[in-house]
């Protein structure tokens, strides 16, 4: 911690910093949506519980009409990555 510290007041001579740059969420299509969610298994009301966001949120998702915006496009990329991180943090 010190060495964060330190950094943060202008001596980067005891860390080394590497760029990262993170890439966009992807974009989710209703049907992809729908199979995730079947993955894990849920309802869309259990997984829009998880998200965060209303069950008509989820529905309107899966019907097409609208599309997950950046915070749970990022969540959907990390549930469809492995399933069981979001059966770990329900229990």
């Amino acid at each position: 911690m010190q060495e964060v510290m330190q950094y943060a007041k202008g001596d980067s001579s005891k860390v080394s910093v590497e760029p990262y740059q993170i890439q966009d969420a992807p974009h989710f299509h209703a049907k992809e949506i729908k199979h995730i969610r079947e993955q894990i298994p849920a309802t869309q009301r259990v997984l829009a519980h998880y998200l965060s966001v209303s069950p008509r949120t989820v529905e309107s998702w899966e019907a097409d009409r609208t599309e997950p915006n950046g915070s749970s496009r990022r969540l959907l990329q990390l549930i469809e990555k492995d399933p069981k991180l979001i059966m770990e943090f329900s229990k």
